[in-house]
């Protein structure tokens, strides 16, 4: 796609992006928490895999939402956005294998690639009993590819998929420093070693780094600490997994470029303007070679859902009934 086009199309996307401010994000999580009940246990996917998963149940919902989160995420990421749904709709949401407390299986059984999520992601929501055709899929980081891919295989995967701040082709060049690495044989297991030594640098900075002092956020203690518990949950780490993501990453990227016109699937697109790690014009070339719509939210880092918890529930709930 040309640059003139892309520049077109940011210009016009911008308008589109007006993230709600802090102070309006906290008040509405907090009068959204209200009678409904949050729990947390283990669904069996297979033999190989177990899935910590979070369900925010509604006995009238108007539809279900499932949540998928990224790297060095856990389910604790939607606690806040969960309660803000519930009111009205059923909510999902699981530790991917490899993170928070799921089942981290040997990779000679489990490669942690995008496609095996995606077979991961609708084992899920078959086992969970999830309705299709009321349910729209969020999913950022590296939720968002195995949500694209399961939608490949099966259209009817979801009423709706969200997508955002995530790499759906092999764009290097729209990738930070740190991710380039992984994406190559010669740095990668490198960058695996120090991901791993840098665990605390990690958790402490990769949400808010790039971001001007005026934009950084708070995550909860709770959601810290888990994120840290899960981290070296059994003898593969979250860094571990993240790794042999990327090792796969430019195969199944390989596999929806060349395929992406099968996508049959309503897919709109949020991406923070702002992002580090991912440059917006990824977000912006993949909208519109999918034909979908586009939110680009000015101020906004690679971790909407965190930095304006309300954008997200106004986002998810435009898109269901």
């Amino acid at each position: 796609m040309s640059r003139p086009l892309i520049q077109k199309i940011l210009a016009g996307a911008l308008l589109l992006g007006s993230p709600i401010t802090p102070a309006f994000a906290q008040q509405g999580t907090q009068q959204a928490k209200e009678t409904q009940d949050m729990e947390t246990s283990f669904i069996k996917i297979d033999d190989d895999i177990s899935l910590r998963h979070m369900v925010v149940g509604n006995a009238g919902a108007k539809g279900t939402v499932l949540l998928l989160h990224g790297f060095p995420e856990t389910l604790f990421a939607w606690h806040d956005i969960a309660r803000g749904l519930s009111q009205d709709y059923e909510v999902h949401a699981f530790d991917w294998p490899g993170f928070g407390q799921s089942s981290r299986p040997a990779t000679d059984r489990f490669a942690y690639a995008p496609r095996d999520y995606a077979k991961v992601l609708k084992a899920y929501i078959d086992k969970a009993g999830i309705d299709r055709s009321k349910l729209t899929i969020y999913a950022t980081d590296i939720g968002a590819l195995p949500a694209l891919l399961a939608a490949l295989d099966e259209p009817d995967i979801a009423r709706t998929i969200i997508v955002g701040d995530f790499a759906p082709f092999n764009r290097p060049e729209y990738l930070h420093e740190r991710l380039q690495r992984l994406k190559s044989k010669s740095s990668s297991d490198i960058a695996r070693v120090e991901l791993n030594a840098g665990r605390d640098e990690v958790l402490a900075n990769a949400f808010t780094r790039g971001l001007p002092p005026e934009s950084k956020f708070e995550l909860s203690s709770e959601f810290k600490e888990d994120i840290a518990r899960g981290w070296s949950h059994g003898e593969l780490t979250s860094a571990d997994a993240f790794y042999h993501y990327y090792s796969h990453f430019t195969r199944d990227q390989d596999f929806l470029d060349a395929n992406l016109g099968r996508l049959k699937t309503p897919v709109k697109v949020v991406w923070g303007a702002d992002d580090l790690y991912i440059k917006k014009e990824m977000g912006v070339e993949f909208a519109q070679r999918a034909h979908a719509g586009l939110t680009l939210l000015p101020g906004t880092g690679h971790y909407p859902h965190l930095q304006f918890p309300q954008q997200a529930i106004e986002e998810i709930r435009a898109s269901l009934p």
